[in-house]
Order: structure tokens, then C-alpha cells, then sequence
């Protein structure tokens, strides 16, 4: 603007040299901390998704992650969800609902913003719909974390391919490596889906959508507790 107002002699709008001095404060001191002004604003370390198995090729020095301790766990934004609504009925066509129940795990009360990934894949690990995530689960009991959220699944049962599974990964945020990270995953298959509860046991990541080299992740009797819901327009 200042160097417009110079260029322009017809211009009645100066910018005087005086009124551009008074930006100079600002810019100096625009990325310092001040809790005062006018509520606390606090920079806040990003939060980092990283793809399934990714993590386990992150180098990061210690004493680097070891100074957001604290600051991102209490200041990270928190995921909000991305599910969708349930799609139009079509006679004769039925849709399927799942409410995730709950997840067993040894460490529940330690897991940060915990929230589910879920997705429909071929036979070839390949996405079939869109993908969702759950809101963050807020209820912790014991070994059971509680997420109580329905899940519409965007496409007709009729229409799923043979060999296709719905994945359900299981995400918590790590503080001190800044990022969220898949602790576990479980599939569901064709031939499991069916009105009512359904318990389905739990893989150690990275996530295999193949389903070719799956490992459990505990001989304890811990999962992810399900109950299905089928629609059907008749």
C-alpha cells in the first residue's frame, strides 16, 4: 500500500511513511508467545497421519520428541470423524449398519484420542467406498475402550464383490512422536455379516488388506466388539 501511495501521485488515499512505522511492532513480535493477546494462543505441534506401517520407518531423535511432551497431548487438535450418512434404500437391496461397541486392549486406559478407520476392500486390499473415521472415543473402562457409534456402510450388501472384508483399524495418538499411529486392525468377511453381536479377533499392524500374513496381536481374550444392523427395502 505504501508503495503504491508512492507510485500514484493522482491518488488521494496516501499511505504515509508514519502509519506504515506502526505495522513494525506487530511484525516483530507476530510469532512470539503472549498469553495475553487477547486469549492464549499458544503454538500448537501439528499432528502427522501417517499410512499403515509407515511408522515403523520414522526416525526421531529422542531429545527432539521429548520436548513436545506434554504440549501436544494437551494442546493437538482432536479427530472430529468423517462418517457418512446411510445411502437411499433400493427394492429388493439391503444395507448394513455396524455399531462399533467397544475394543478390548491391555493398555485401553493409556491409548490417546482413540478412534476407528473403517473401509470396504476387495480381494486386492482396493477401496470399494469411501473411507471413515469414527469421532475420538471418550469412555475408558478397564481393558475396554467404548465407542458406541453407528457406522453406515456405503454400499448395497448385494453389490460387495466375492472376497471382499470390511477393515476396522484401530488409531491413537503418540505425544511424543507427534503422530497418530495404527495400533491394531480386524476384518470382517462376507460371510459374517448377519443381523445381531459378532466378535472379531485382532492383527498386529501394519494393516494387511490382503488378509495374506496375519498375525494376532494377543493371545488374551481381547476384541472388537460389533453389532450388525441389516436394512432391507422390500
Amino acid at each position: 500500500m505504501r508503495s503504491a501511495s508512492l507510485q500514484n501521485t493522482q491518488t488521494k488515499d496516501e499511505f504515509k511513511l508514519e502509519e506504515l512505522k506502526k505495522v513494525e511492532s506487530i511484525l516483530q513480535n507476530i510469532q512470539t508467545y503472549n498469553k495475553e493477546f487477547p486469549f492464549d494462543v499458544q503454538p500448537v505441534p501439528s499432528r502427522k497421519i501417517l499410512a499403515p506401517g509407515e511408522e515403523e520407518n520414522l526416525e526421531l531423535e529422542e531429545e527432539d520428541a521429548g520436548a513436545v511432551v506434554g504440549s501436544a497431548e494437551a494442546f493437538a487438535p482432536r479427530p472430529t470423524g468423517t462418517l457418512l450418512p446411510r445411502l437411499p434404500s433400493e427394492p429388493g437391496m439391503s444395507l448394513l449398519t455396524l455399531r462399533i461397541e467397544k475394543i478390548g486392549l491391555k493398555d485401553a486406559g493409556q491409548c490417546i484420542d482413540p478412534y476407528m478407520t473403517v473401509s470396504v476392500k476387495d480381494c486386492n486390499g482396493v477401496d470399494l467406498n469411501p473411507v471413515q473415521d469414527t469421532p475420538v472415543a471418550t469412555k475408558k473402562e478397564d481393558t475396554y475402550i467404548h465407542f458406541s457409534v453407528d457406522v453406515e456402510v456405503q454400499r448395497h450388501v448385494e453389490k460387495l464383490p466375492k472376497g471382499a472384508a470390511i477393515f476396522f483399524e484401530f488409531k491413537h495418538y503418540k505425544p511424543k512422536k507427534r503422530f497418530t499411529s495404527t495400533k491394531c486392525f480386524a476384518f470382517m468377511e462376507m460371510d459374517e455379516i448377519k443381523p445381531g453381536p459378532i466378535v472379531i479377533e485382532l492383527y498386529k499392524k501394519p494393516t494387511d488388506f490382503k488378509r495374506k500374513k496375519l498375525q494376532l496381536l494377543t493371545k488374551k481374550p481381547l476384541y472388537l466388539h460389533l453389532h450388525q444392523t441389516l436394512h432391507k427395502d422390500t
